[in-house]
């Protein structure tokens, strides 16, 4: 059961995340922009990352088809495996894991460089030099997180789907037009659209909470390790919780 002291400690940390959410916001519009850092960030967190993306879709469709296999034979519905793959993938598994991994690699690089810049002081030395260290440091590795994402989860689908395609090619002969031709029929508008929406609020979480924890690290390069360490367990929780409430949402809306 929680502490009075830990409930204290968790509603504090909850209002300053939505104070530094609020900075964001009252900075995101103003000029000036910081165009070629954006452009740098997408680069470093977006193409950076596929790699490492890439591989974990790969092998996750890889595996789920193998596990399932056995099952649909059973039930005498292996013909249908490559819809069910292609819905489990689309709809759920692709987006949650592919966000999961991107806190993992981008929330503790955000958190560790910003709170190593933190604690050597380099960002009150940007505020004494006139930048805006905000608008710099933070808008710009948001925003990238948040557009870089959604992108990164559509290629994890589509090499998850090819390494079902293999999957299923491992004991059976399966055609690849009559893969992906079983994967995209049974597929809809309602299965996609809340998917890909869903990745942009998964991204602007894990870049807020990232900039967040470095931005205010402390306590020398211990404080660093934390601020990563924090980062990446504040994301992954963050994520699962508005899955749920996406989940939620997208069934009073009438899309499951």
């Amino acid at each position: 059961m929680a502490t009075p002291s830990a409930i204290r400690s968790f509603l504090f940390e909850a209002g300053d995340i939505a104070r530094f959410t609020g900075k964001f916001f009252s900075q995101v519009f103003r000029p000036r922009y910081e165009i070629s850092e954006f452009i740098r960030q997408c680069f470093n967190i977006g193409y950076r990352s596929l790699p490492l993306v890439g591989l974990t879709g790969f092998i996750m469709g890889l595996v789920l088809t193998m596990q399932l296999r056995p099952s649909m034979v059973d039930y005498g519905v292996e013909s249908q495996l490559p819809a069910i793959i292609g819905i489990a993938v689309i709809r759920e598994i692709g987006p949650v894991i592919t966000a999961l991994i991107f806190a993992g690699k981008i929330g503790s690089s955000i958190g560790a460089e910003l709170g190593s810049m933190k604690v050597t002081e380099q960002i009150d030395a940007m505020e004494v030099s006139g930048t805006n260290p905000l608008k710099y440091l933070v808008v710009t590795r948001v925003l990238a997180a948040t557009f870089m994402l959604p992108i990164l989860a559509i290629l994890s689908d589509a090499i998850s789907l090819y390494g079902s395609f293999l999957g299923v090619n491992i004991r059976g002969g399966t055609s690849f037009y009559l893969f992906w031709t079983q994967v995209f029929d049974n597929l809809s508008f309602s299965d996609v659209l809340p998917a890909v929406i869903k990745t942009f609020f998964f991204g602007f979480a894990v870049g807020i909470i990232g900039c967040y924890k470095g931005y205010n690290s402390s306590k020398g390069t211990e404080g660093v390790g934390r601020s990563a360490n924090s980062a990446v367990v504040v994301s992954s929780v963050m994520i699962f919780i508005l899955d749920l409430l996406a989940v939620q949402i997208t069934d009073l809306l009438g899309f499951n």
